[in-house]
């Protein structure tokens, strides 16, 4: 019997872990960022990562999507290591791989058809007859059927932000990477998007890693939550084992008390704000 290999991988895919970090450590000016990070994504997982400004949330992102390359440490995302796969294969992956930023990052002379359309046109030889079919599916997916010729100035933040899911999902990617999804948001928006990723993954079976500090939508999106202060996890759980811990840090982020001012802590906290504002 005949074993058609794309079935196999596929199904390797989704028995291995979808994303697996092992002693992750990253400085800038001799200040530490991220310092010794473990972490394991299942597939079909939504993974939220939680944590303050200058936590190190935002470089770990980076360094899981081989944006950012760290001082030490594995990246393996569906088993391929970033830091030392063949440029071939780590470019194959990319195409595997969905990203929507916390700004949309939509280009403002482009429709969000043409916006839709940059990563088909760019990675795959289809027919721009069925390009134009698929874009159209994918902006219907987040409600933005009618929006197809329609600029990214014309949008509203929330229309901006699904816009770039849509683009994000393009290619039917097996990770989906969201930086701060409902940062800036009304309520009622914020809550549209967090059905909007709930329905990713039940529908598309796509595994989540979502980077926030918002709380409500944290536990509305999450199978598991990790909360990251100055470079380690202080916690990685469940909404429920989350909510429970009583680890004073975890306790002060999720009851919103204010820290003890603290010189040395704000200098630390100014110096990688800034750090990662300039990336």
């Amino acid at each position: 019997m005949t074993v058609d290999p794309v079935k196999q991988i596929r199904a390797e895919r989704r028995t291995s872990p979808a994303i697996e970090v092992r002693g992750l450590r990253k400085s800038y000016l001799g200040r530490t960022v991220l310092d010794g990070i473990d972490l394991t994504v299942e597939t079909g997982e939504t993974l939220v990562i939680l944590g303050g400004s200058g936590s190190g949330k935002s470089t770990l992102l980076r360094c899981m999507l081989g944006l950012e390359r760290p001082d030490a440490g594995s990246v393996l995302l569906q088993g391929v290591d970033l830091l030392s796969a063949p440029p071939r294969e780590v470019k194959e992956l990319r195409q595997r791989i969905g990203m929507a930023f916390q700004g949309s990052a939509l280009f403002g002379s482009l429709t969000l058809a043409e916006n839709v359309d940059l990563p088909l046109e760019e990675f795959t030889r289809l027919p721009l007859s069925t390009r134009r079919i698929i874009v159209r599916i994918k902006l219907a997916l987040v409600g933005l059927q009618d929006a197809l010729d329609r600029y990214p100035s014309e949008l509203s933040g929330g229309m901006q932000k699904r816009a770039a899911f849509a683009r994000a999902m393009a290619l039917d990617p097996d990770l989906l990477f969201c930086d701060e999804p409902s940062s800036g948001l009304d309520p009622v928006t914020a809550a549209g998007l967090d059905r909007l990723l709930v329905n990713l993954r039940e529908v598309f079976g796509v595994t989540l890693v979502v980077v926030t500090h918002e709380l409500q939508s944290a536990f509305a999106v999450a199978d598991r939550l990790a909360l990251i202060h100055r470079g380690r996890f202080r916690v990685m759980g469940t909404p429920e084992e989350v909510r429970a811990c009583q680890d004073r840090v975890v306790r002060h982020f999720l009851d919103r008390v204010p820290e003890e001012d603290d010189e040395d802590d704000e200098r630390y906290q100014r110096l990688i704000r800034g750090w990662e504002s300039e990336r």
